[in-house]
């Protein structure tokens, strides 16, 4: 089904100038005339800009999911796939390769993630005369299950991690090896990365559990279940090496980047070049890398991963990613260089285009993903609207990699990563207060987002000096997540703002223009110029702040917080801005410049140092009408998700902390355990259900004895 709306060729004439450019350095070879993008979101896009540059057609392909799409309106053409879950679109390499041949493309980029390290994949691609734009099915094999690849490193003297990566998968001997091998164990999945498929077993009571859990999501991501044991070091640093090989036979090293500070085992913030490396190691790790490429015959893009000892800076091969990796733009930002096009360029047939000799480091940049999740919430991906956005804007320095519009939808089917905010600075100080700027200039509204927690991180002392790890959110969890007290400041800009608001409103009403923040609820009765005084009430955290006000004078308030301290003169103005309405107030002759959005009963403030979001609370007689039964005991799901194994049946006994189902969302595996002691009362969903957050779905009564 041919998908390209007319509307959109403005829309994207916008997006192309707004992202930051590369400057490609020639037209490609007539090998690639024309080429299908295997995915989608950020990633698809991100490809088709460097494909337009060099002249090459592009095709998107979607799903229902991704009908309204930015990559799929971004490319030339775009074809549907079928439904929403992976399963049945983008992991379908039937239908993507009739899309392929029907439109005569003469290559396909699989992008990261689904078929990009799939070996049967490239070989259809193959059989089918279809350029694949990655290596060659026997390197996607020998790398891609980690237990070969873990041998070939070996034999080609690059320093491997001790751990179990044999095919005797039996729950007897896969114990025996962790209890020699000693705990805490990693478990990971033979096959593919990104975090799936691993698992942690501190003690060996907790071992089973951890292996089944680790099985279920390997098989679900990757098509296998296999998983391999390895000893799990404590607070290591995760540093890994940019690779490129031709067909040639030439390959480099386009050095390190730095991913140690990660969630759920899942980078959320990469620098490079790696911070306090001596250029020896740097030099060892680049050379350690070319040797793994070159042990399997590699070609094209990839990454060799390496746990680092962050003490003495010892080394140790983890895993290649035989593909594109989320986090390459932070070494295009360092070497001035366009990966894509060098995967074209490849691809294609041609030599690399400059030797190890010539290839230089330019200062530091990192990479910050933003995503839909909870992180006070132990980082629980979320789903929803983007009802607002705004981000940074692009220039030389600045680059924002995302596949989503405000008025998107961050689905629960694939990863709640919305965007990449990456900054380049003369050095990594410089590069550090760019991307705090840059942070407070993000703002969304509508799904919840971890850009506050990157912020704190951000400023974080031990950050800030690059004493940094795998376990470093964990071991900081006090300092990253302080407790938030709304200042008494920003509580008088909200009420300010929310009297404004309304006239703004009125007055558009008046003049009998569109209203155009009409999805606004504005039924809040703010405006306090029929009496002199009024109060507000906001909650932050389920707790209710009051700010009371007085009219004093024509636009001149005084204000006082939860009824304590002295009144406070506020004045101000409301305008209405580029798709944000930009307040300046004045609160006791300081003078400070926001900007607001409201959606329903949210009231969104941002600031340059912080976010705030208060809630209106409901009418006190709607809130006694929408008074919840007590769910004591009951499990409900904390994500939107899909159930995809329910562990209990009616009338069972369960214990505080038992399984009881598990939910699958944005590719990860939630288990759902019981909050208490009961009985199994009822169970509320079947295996296959799509369910919101906070659905009841099993509902459990204390045990009658």
């Amino acid at each position: 089904m041919y998908h390209l709306s007319k509307t959109f060729c403005r829309r994207k004439s916008v997006f192309l100038k707004n992202e930051r450019e590369f400057s490609a350095s020639g037209v490609l070879s007539t090998a690639i005339t024309k080429v299908l993008i295997a995915n989608r979101g950020e990633i698809a896009c991100r490809v088709m800009r460097t494909a337009r540059k060099l002249g090459v057609k592009t095709v998107a392909v979607y799903s229902d999911a991704d009908r309204d799409s930015m990559h799929a309106d971004l490319a030339d053409e775009s074809y549907y796939i079928g439904p929403s879950a992976s399963s049945e679109s983008y992991l379908r390499q039937d239908k993507i390769m009739s899309v392929a041949k029907k439109t005569r493309c003469t290559a396909i980029h699989p992008g990261y993630g689904f078929l990009s390290e799939n070996m049967e994949f490239a070989q259809l691609c193959q059989r089918e005369k279809i350029i694949f734009i990655g290596p060659p099915a026997s390197a996607i094999r020998d790398m891609g299950i980690k237990s070969t690849s873990k041998e070939i490193m070996s034999r080609a003297g690059v320093p491997i991690i001790e751990g179990y990566h044999s095919s005797d998968q039996s729950n007897d001997i896969l114990l025996a090896e962790a209890k020699k091998i000693g705990f805490p164990v990693m478990i990971k999945a033979v096959r593919g990365g990104g975090g799936k498929g691993m698992r942690i077993a501190g003690e060996e009571n907790k071992f089973f559990e951890a292996l089944e859990s680790a099985r279920t999501e390997a098989l679900k991501s990757f098509g296998d279940s296999d998983v391999l044991l390895e000893k799990y070091v404590l607070d290591p640093r995760h540093v890994e090496v940019q690779v490129f090989a031709d067909t040639h036979g030439n390959a480099v090293y386009l050095f390190e980047r730095d991913c140690s500070v990660q969630r759920r085992h899942q980078k959320i913030i990469e620098e490079a070049p790696a911070p306090g490396l001596s250029e020896e190691t740097r030099v060892k790790l680049g050379e350690a890398a070319v040797r793994a490429a070159k042990a399997v015959g590699y070609v094209g893009a990839g990454t060799v991963e390496f746990i680092m000892d962050q003490n003495d800076h010892s080394f140790y091969f983890m895993e290649m990613n035989t593909r594109l990796q989320v986090e390459h733009p932070v070494t295009e930002a360092i070497t001035g260089l366009d990966l894509v096009e060098w995967q074209l360029k490849v691809a294609a047939g041609e030599k690399l285009p400059l030797a190890q000799r010539d290839i230089t480091i330019r200062g530091h940049a990192f990479e910050a993903r933003i995503y839909a999740e909870d992180p006070r919430g132990g980082f629980l991906p979320r789903a929803g609207p983007l009802l607002h956005l705004t981000p940074p804007e692009a220039d030389q320095n600045v680059r924002v990699e995302t596949g989503v519009r405000q008025g998107d939808q961050v689905s629960v089917y694939y990863d709640p990563m919305i965007a990449k905010l990456v900054v380049w600075g003369s050095n990594r100080g410089e590069a550090l207060r760019l991307l705090k700027i840059k942070l407070s200039d993000y703002n969304i509204a509508g799904v919840e987002t971890n850009i506050e927690f990157l912020k704190d991180l951000c400023g974080h002392k031990n950050f800030e000096s690059g004493a940094v790890h795998t376990g470093f959110i964990e071991q900081c969890r006090d300092s990253l997540f302080p407790k938030l007290q709304v200042p008494s400041d920003i509580l008088c800009q909200a009420a300010l703002a929310a009297i404004l608001y309304e006239d703004l409103v009125c007055l558009k009403a008046a003049v009998g223009g569109e209203n155009p923040w009409s999805p606004f609820n504005t039924e809040l009765g703010f405006r306090v110029n029929h009496s002199l005084s009024k109060q507000f009430k906001f909650l932050f955290d389920d707790k209710k702040l009051i700010v009371d006000v007085k009219y004093t004078e024509p636009e001149v308030y005084s204000m006082q917080v939860n009824g304590i301290g002295p009144w406070r003169k506020v004045i101000g103005t409301l305008t209405q801005g580029d798709n944000i309405l930009e307040l300046r107030s004045e609160v006791e002759g300081k003078k400070t410049k926001t900007r607001i959005v409201k959606i329903n009963d949210e009231l969104h403030i941002f600031t340059n140092d912080r976010a705030w979001k208060l809630n209106i609370p409901q009418p006190e007689f709607l809130s006694k009408i929408n008074i919840k039964s007590d769910l004591t005991g009951a499990a409900v799901s904390p994500i939107p998700g899909v159930v995809d194994k329910i562990l209990v049946s009616r009338n069972d006994s369960v214990k505080k902390g038992d399984a009881l189902l598990v939910i699958v969302a944005m590719k990860m595996e939630h288990l759902i355990r019981a909050s208490s002691d009961g009985v199994v009362e009822e169970i509320l969903c079947v295996v296959g259900d799509t369910v919101a957050k906070d659905r009841l779905l099993v509902k459990i009564t204390e045990e009658i004895k």
